[in-house]
């Protein structure tokens, strides 16, 4: 069973930059991939971008590529999320999530993630 805890959101400025991170107990880390997604009031959890296990392969959804970055820490059981420029439309509850598979294909299905963090909320003010 692992456990995830994120952490890092608040309120940001468009243009802005916030790190969001997401520590891991409970299970092998690397046997894991990590990724990220968000949920706006009234609107469908998304996907926001996967890691490998290793951290060699990422991949993004078209609305964070080129912005966020998503990264990860073997040895301090630990995903990152640099999200750059944002915008007032990035504005969300924030997850992390992690599944022994990798691949964008199975991370745009929520249901079929097996771990999840509590969620934080990022605001960001135009």
């Amino acid at each position: 069973q692992v456990q995830l805890v994120d952490s890092g959101g608040g309120l940001a400025q468009a243009g802005g930059s916030l790190r969001l991170s997401c520590a891991a107990s409970g299970g092998t880390f690397s046997s894991y991939a990590m990724g990220w997604f968000r949920q706006a009031p009234g609107k469908e959890r998304d996907v926001v971008a996967v890691i490998s296990w290793s951290g060699g392969s990422t991949d993004y959804s078209d609305s964070a590529r080129g912005r966020f970055t998503i990264s990860r820490d073997n040895a301090k059981n630990t995903v990152y999320l640099q999200m750059n420029s944002l915008k007032p439309e990035d504005t969300a509850v924030y997850y992390c999530a992690a599944d022994v598979a990798y691949g964008m294909g199975l991370w745009r299905s929520p249901k079929r993630i097996a771990y999840w963090g509590q969620g934080t909320q990022v605001t960001v003010s135009s």
